[in-house]
């Protein structure tokens, strides 16, 4: 399964000639069109095998009307972490085509081919036939390669907005507070570990960083080689999932 640092490998450029562009717009005479670089799903499928290998990694789709939903998870140390994204019906092969496009789009959440958004989309001189009085597009007759500017200047990130606690949330925050003993904080942790690993990085590394400050509190040093259940893979779940998000 990949290790953090291969999933980097996720974010690498595709060559040029898997690139496909379809035309967005055309101008009135139908001289030029705008191009949009995109991928093909299998691209992405074989990104993932080779990235990933392909017993590490799952799709799963659901349909709401006409919205696809793909969910896309990869085995990351052992625990399958899941990205997902939506795509409408398309043109050709409406459902067949939300599928592709949702697998693509959740794959982007994933950093699969996500470079080809920073691409300034071309003006390119095209061929186009006419049907019903209208100009459709039929093909390139340049590169639209050999037109692409220089990438668009990447955003400046934002901090994430800090999630508000649910209820549910400040109530096992209540009970967390009001735990007394050493056993007391490891049985609390030992039935809600998974839940609180998988709240907002903000509120999760709260609950962290209260079971490390009871922990202090309640435990006497523990001797070489004990560790506290969960004290060491929290932590690393905590930054594995802040780096693949």
């Amino acid at each position: 399964m990949p290790t953090t640092e291969e999933l980097k490998q996720l974010f690498a450029e595709f060559p040029r000639d898997a690139i496909s562009w379809r035309a967005q717009s055309m101008t009135k005479d139908g001289a030029k069109a705008m191009a949009l670089a995109y991928i093909d799903a299998r691209d992405v499928m074989d990104r993932l095998d080779d990235v990933c290998g392909s017993e590490n990694w799952q799709d799963r789709y659901e349909f709401h009307g006409t919205r696809t939903i793909c969910y896309l998870s990869i085995r990351i140390d052992g625990e399958w972490v899941t990205k997902a994204d939506g795509a409408g019906d398309s043109d050709v092969e409406a459902e067949k085509g939300a599928i592709s496009d949702a697998l693509k789009r959740a794959a982007v959440k994933w950093g699969i081919g996500r470079y080809l958004y920073s691409i300034v989309s071309p003006w390119v001189p095209c061929e186009t036939y006419e049907s019903n009085g209208k100009k459709h597009w039929k093909g390139w007759t340049v590169d639209p390669w050999s037109l692409v500017r220089s990438p668009r200047p990447a955003p400046q990130k934002q901090p994430a907005a800090p999630v508000p606690p649910s209820p549910a949330m400040e109530s096992l925050w209540s009970e967390m507070e009001a735990i007394s003993s050493g056993r007391g904080l490891e049985l609390f942790w030992k039935d809600n570990a998974r839940t609180i690993l998988v709240f907002d990085d903000g509120n999760k590394k709260r609950f962290i960083d209260k079971k490390d400050e009871l922990k202090a509190k309640f435990a006497p040093p523990p001797a070489e080689g004990d560790s506290f259940p969960g004290s060491v893979s929290d932590r690393e779940a905590m930054q594995s999932s802040m780096a693949a998000g």
